[in-house]
């Protein structure tokens, strides 16, 4: 499914911002916080698959987590299926968590050693009260088998199974409260090539097989270029490039973009040649002591003064297409 301005949006999120204060070396020192998440507008249609990517430092995760409520926002507002969700707690927040559940990064430390993988895939159920004791055996079973696995593994421990076979039970406590929507946060990172590919084809079949909405978060562009609909691109806490994958990948326009896709490997066929490219030098700014002007400019080939001195904004570049870049025309 394509995201068009019609459809509706299953995720929306205005100026959003996440701060981690830090302690105080000495009373008498100015008080110093982290800019993990800084003023992040985002719309994830209904049925899509929206992919944040960057490097590790840029926020993508924290945004994440911070949508979920699984992290606590500082600033800007969440809404879920048009319901803003950025105050609730008790029940309410509880009630949220039927409806968008996540896949976590690493199979190996998301599972409970000490637990029976068919217990790990009910505890959601369990905790949120969904169905009765009989209802959830039959349910797990369902899904231990579309995910590809079989009932009887229910009863086996985690260490007794492979990382792509465990990142299936992760698939499937995630869908286990029947969530529209599914926070996929590195979800094959962790994995042997073979194994990612296998456990994208089953992630793109269950989006079709059950309307649900990705948002997929990830540092390497080749998987989202194959899995993701709209792409943001993120850097020290802020949106930096927003489009459609289509977009993004044959015209990218902001110096960081052009730096990620060029950092691609590509296999190159024989006696071919690749045209040399201009990648980003240096680490990124701290973010505590945010330099002024544009987050990137000391690491841009292409920086002007205008880029150290004065903060591009968000804007539209072509339809559908945002760039914060100065040098974008």
């Amino acid at each position: 499914m394509t995201a068009t301005p019609e459809t509706p949006a299953a995720i929306r999120t205005e100026e959003l911002e996440v701060r981690f204060p830090l302690r105080r070396r000495s009373p008498f020192a100015k008080p110093a916080v982290v800019h993990a998440v800084d003023g992040v507008s985002i719309t994830v249609r209904r049925g899509t698959t929206f992919g944040i990517v960057g490097e590790s430092g840029s926020g993508k995760t924290t945004t994440a987590l911070a949508i979920m409520r699984l992290q606590e926002a500082t600033g800007g507002r969440i809404w879920i299926d048009g319901e803003d969700i950025t105050e609730r707690d008790g029940p309410a927040l509880r009630e949220l968590r039927k409806r968008i559940q996540i896949i976590f990064q690493d199979p190996y430390s998301s599972l409970n050693p000490r637990r029976r993988v068919g217990a790990a895939v009910r505890e959601p159920l369990d905790l949120i009260g969904i169905g009765d004791a009989a209802w959830r055996d039959r349910h797990v079973a369902e899904l231990f088998e579309r995910v590809g696995l079989q009932p009887e593994h229910m009863s086996l421990f985690p260490h007794q199974f492979s990382g792509g076979q465990r990142q299936r039970i992760g698939i499937a406590r995630a869908l286990a409260t029947r969530p529209a929507i599914v926070v996929c946060d590195e979800p094959v990172s962790a994995l042997d090539v073979a194994i990612q590919a296998q456990i994208l084809n089953l992630m793109r079949e269950l989006k079709q097989e059950f309307g649900l909405t990705y948002l997929f978060i990830s540092h390497n562009l080749g998987i989202v270029q194959r899995i993701c609909d709209e792409v943001a691109v993120m850097y020290l806490g802020r949106v930096v490039e927003q489009a459609d994958r289509h977009t993004l990948f044959a015209r990218p326009q902001h110096p960081y973009t052009k730096a990620l896709i060029a950092a691609v490997p590509r296999v190159e066929p024989a006696g071919g040649t690749r045209s040399p490219v201009r990648s980003s030098a240096g680490e990124p700014p701290s973010p505590v002591d945010l330099p002024p002007g544009c987050r990137f400019a000391s690491r841009c080939p292409l920086a002007q003064p205008r880029c150290h001195a004065e903060a591009p904004v968000l804007r539209a570049h072509a339809p559908g297409h945002q760039v914060a870049c100065h040098l974008v025309d």
